[in-house]
């Protein structure tokens, strides 16, 4: 089912890469679109979930998906692997300390980040409780998990998704 699955996004990214046509992938999109395109995705910068300081590059001050986003903002990160080698051609829009590679464009308007834009507080805990059981951290610690991550001021990765919404809704 899994490789059904990847081949038909496989051909789903091929069409959307060869138009152009908006795409925002988060955390598996940031894997399956950097793949696509040529990048090495492993587990050299797999992230415990956790909240972490994203930075933005030179090329995502400057990028409308990212308007209104500070150069340094925390996000809510939590994966096994991640893009350790940018796809050729792709433009890096940010990164933190324990993962290079946080956001990416392919081409002007396909983009995709490591960190989670949709998730606040009450969604990363809901996310924490419904994948305690696969592999992020041993089921047993769930609550000292939530209890690190609840303090945690995470307001601006939303913006990517209101500016996304703006410029192609």
């Amino acid at each position: 089912m899994q490789l059904r699955v990847e081949r038909e996004l496989g051909a789903l990214l091929d069409d959307v890469v060869a138009r152009d046509v908006p795409f925002l992938g988060a955390c598996y999109g940031i894997g399956t679109l950097g793949t696509h395109q040529g990048g090495v995705v492993d587990r050299t910068y797999g992230e415990p979930v956790s909240a972490v300081d994203v930075v933005l590059t030179g090329e995502g001050r400057e990028d409308p998906l990212l308007a209104g986003v500070p150069e340094r903002f925390g996000a809510f990160v939590g994966h096994k692997e991640a893009c350790r080698v940018l796809p050729p051609g792709a433009v890096l829009l940010a990164s933190s300390a324990s993962c290079p590679v946080q956001m990416f464009r392919v081409r002007r308007n396909v983009y995709a980040t490591q960190f989670h834009p949709e998730l606040d507080v009450p969604g990363i805990v809901q996310r924490v409780r419904i994948y305690q059981h696969a592999g992020y951290f041993p089921p047993a610690e769930v609550e000292e998990v939530i209890a690190r991550l609840t303090p945690a001021v995470v307001t601006h990765p939303a913006r990517v998704l209101a500016n996304f919404v703006a410029r192609y809704g």
